[in-house]
């Protein structure tokens, strides 16, 4: 009875255990079930997804660096930059940037408006439209920074700024800011400093020619001839002198000078012309006047006079014997009166101007080519060059500056020559 129990008790304990195995088969084929061939082949692919991971993650780490090198470059670059968000709200500025515009008060981080910063409508327009424009844009203007206490904007001191904004992702701005402060005073104390030159050597060259005409008269041929040199050099340096204290006079106070009435153009450019007809026979140049006979301009009558014996003469100068120098006229009309303007072409058939000197032609004592640096002017006695002083068209551009017009160098596709347009905005009929 004993061995019976035994038995039962067995066979109920290896049953009870043959269905736990038959369960556990059973769980463990459900839990393996979604482990199919697609599930084999991830487990196979693991190892090159954490390669691939690695590499992105080493990217990423290579473009923070590459981020944070452009940011320390900026950071200490010799010119400003900021960078806005789509509502104007300062991101990020350099160093230069708060230095120029005042901005030690901000700090990385705050979330304020530009304007709130930097009170600049310059600035804020600029940024406007590099956004809706969707282009580069470049300004200049004078910034005058703003301060809670009187005293600090007595001390401040107005800048002169260029600014280059780009427009970038998400409606962001980028601006570079340059100050161009301390080469327009350094261009300034340049100007004074010649200009101071140029009173002092006045006196002493009017005593020198004194003593020249007096020798001019003591001394016998041939040795006269050098007396004549002499005195031709120092008006040179007369008129030089002279030149370029105009061109001062008229940059730092251009309209104060001018005395303006009504002048008929074809008379004036026949007075003009009258003047420098011994220099047009010498060089066999002749004059053609194209346009209507009454063209008036409003301007001050000794200034023009001065702007046309310039270019007439330089026109002959440059020009090949037996040519014409042709002078067009003519009004421009505009959609209303105050768009109206006359525009005079001066153009002559001589070697014209060099491509590369076009630019440059109205900058003060600059050179081109020597083509049109130099003329032989032929005398009596010998023969002399007459070398420009590079003041002329400066000059000239100036008081056409001051009188509200403009000029502009070319050379003619038909002649070759120098083609010299130039532009009066107003058109004021004889009274």
């Amino acid at each position: 009875m004993l061995l019976l129990g035994f038995l039962l008790g067995l066979a109920v304990g290896i049953g009870f255990w043959v269905w736990q195995q038959v369960q556990l088969k059973l769980y463990l084929g459900q839990l393996l079930k979604p482990l199919t061939p697609r599930s084999a082949k991830l487990i196979l692919l693991q190892p090159q997804l954490s390669r691939n991971l690695a590499l992105v993650k080493q990217q990423q780490q290579n473009l923070q660096q590459r981020l944070q090198t452009y940011e320390n470059l900026l950071q200490f670059a010799p010119f400003g930059y900021l960078q806005v968000d789509e509502e104007n709200q300062l991101l990020w500025c350099n160093e230069q940037a708060k230095e120029i515009l005042y901005l030690q008060r901000w700090q990385p981080g705050q979330v304020r408006l530009l304007l709130e910063l930097v009170r600049s409508y310059e600035l804020d327009q600029i940024i406007e439209q590099t956004r809706d424009l969707q282009r580069l844009q470049v300004r200049e203007w004078v910034f005058h920074p703003a301060f809670e206490s009187a005293a600090a904007v007595i001390e401040s001191k107005s800048l002169v700024l260029r600014a280059t904004s780009l427009p970038l992702a998400k409606g962001q701005v980028g601006v570079f800011l340059e100050n161009l402060q301390p080469l327009l005073d350094m261009t300034q104390a340049r100007d004074r400093a010649l200009s101071d030159l140029a009173h002092e050597l006045r006196t002493p060259l009017t005593s020198i020619r004194l003593v020249v005409e007096t020798l001019q008269d003591r001394i016998e041929a041939p040795l006269d001839r050098w007396i004549n040199r002499l005195l031709q050099e120092v008006d040179r340096l007369i008129c030089l002198v002279q030149s370029w204290l105009d061109l001062t006079q008229l940059e730092t106070n251009p309209s104060i000078q001018l005395n303006r009435q009504s002048l008929e153009v074809r008379s004036l450019i026949a007075s003009v012309w009258e003047t420098l007809e011994p220099l047009a026979q010498r060089q066999q140049v002749q004059l053609t006047y194209s346009g209507p006979d009454h063209l008036w301009i409003y301007a001050d009558k000794s200034r023009i006079y001065q702007v046309f014996l310039n270019l007439l003469d330089n026109s002959i100068k440059f020009s090949p014997p037996s040519t014409t120098i042709l002078v067009e006229a003519k009004a421009i009309e505009g959609n209303n009166k105050q768009d109206s303007a006359i525009e005079i072409n001066i153009i002559d058939s001589g070697v014209g101007f060099c491509e590369v000197d076009l630019p440059y032609v109205f900058e003060r004592f600059y050179r081109g080519d020597k083509a049109r640096s130099h003329s032989s002017v032929l005398d009596n006695s010998s023969a002399t060059t007459t070398v420009g002083s590079g003041l002329g068209l400066a000059i000239v551009r100036q008081i056409i500056l001051a009188h509200g017009g403009s000029i502009q160098a070319m050379n003619h596709p038909k002649t070759g020559g120098a083609w010299l347009k130039i532009e009066f905005p107003e058109v004021v009929a004889n009274s």
